[in-house]
């Protein structure tokens, strides 16, 4: 029997084997929630660094295509660092209530850290551990739900997509901000070095990820459905109205639909 025996009681030191995360694999949720853990004290400095700046530009668009008429009930899934969450929080006119929720409490202590800087500022938001794919909220709860780069990290695309649904209200709005697959061949070899090349090479150099994010990020992108494969989708689930902006050399898209 090797030291490592089954009665022994010597502590074991962490793994730091890489872990290579199949974007197609249905049981995926438990590497990717390990993944952002690793990543969660640099996620703000990476989406800064490897979008030019312009994430936090993307979701001040997504709140303004949510057009908020004041006093709504909002949940920001797959809320991460609280980002979206805060820009919702702070937006005019103002909602009554702001809920950011994620399944990795490594970035919801990171949110709430930063949300604590906001006191007396804005009406606050709480925080919920919650699965995207299993939200802990009645069905026709919110007015407003969004997410922003989380769906494609769901472990069912469809599934995910079917809760989201479930807890707006009659009328209310569903927005995504997500990476889209590029399939016009100019746009695709404009951006696909930067993609497949760069940003898993300034990624990995910045986070020291052993679950290989940033080359993980390109590969979910691949498989994930394009801008008008998501709107099909979106409108097969009962939401009307469905239109959606590319940005970011089209890699970019924002979805916004409303349930009828």
């Amino acid at each position: 029997m090797s030291s490592a025996s089954a009665t022994s009681t010597k502590p074991q030191a962490p793994s730091t084997s890489t872990v290579v995360i199949d974007p197609l694999d249905p049981q995926k949720g438990v590497k990717v929630r390990e993944m952002f853990a690793g990543i969660a004290g640099k996620y703000d400095l990476l989406n800064r660094v490897l979008s030019g700046g312009r994430d936090q530009a993307w979701r001040r668009l997504a709140v303004k295509m949510a057009a908020l008429r004041g006093g709504e009930t909002i949940l920001d899934c797959c809320c991460g660092t609280g980002d979206l969450t805060l820009l919702f929080a702070g937006a005019e006119p103002a909602p009554m209530r702001v809920i950011g929720a994620d399944f990795t409490p490594e970035m919801l202590r990171i949110a709430a850290t930063k949300t604590a800087q906001f006191k007396g500022a804005m009406r606050l938001p709480s925080y919920s551990a919650a699965d995207g794919l299993r939200l802990p909220f009645t069905d026709a709860s919110f007015d407003v739900v969004s997410v922003a780069f989380g769906v494609r990290n769901f472990q069912d695309v469809n599934a995910g997509l079917k809760d989201l649904v479930r807890v707006l209200k009659p009328s209310g709005r569903l927005v995504i901000l997500e990476f889209t697959p590029v399939r016009n061949w100019f746009w695709r070899a404009l951006t696909s070095f930067h993609l497949n090349y760069m940003v898993p090479l300034i990624g990995q150099v910045i986070s020291r990820s052993r679950h290989h994010a940033y080359k993980y990020l390109p590969k979910s992108i691949g498989v994930f459905p394009d801008a008008e494969e998501l709107k099909r989708r979106l409108e097969s689930l009962g939401l009307r109205e469905v239109h959606y902006r590319k940005l970011n050399l089209r890699t970019v898209a924002i979805h916004v639909g409303t349930r009828c």
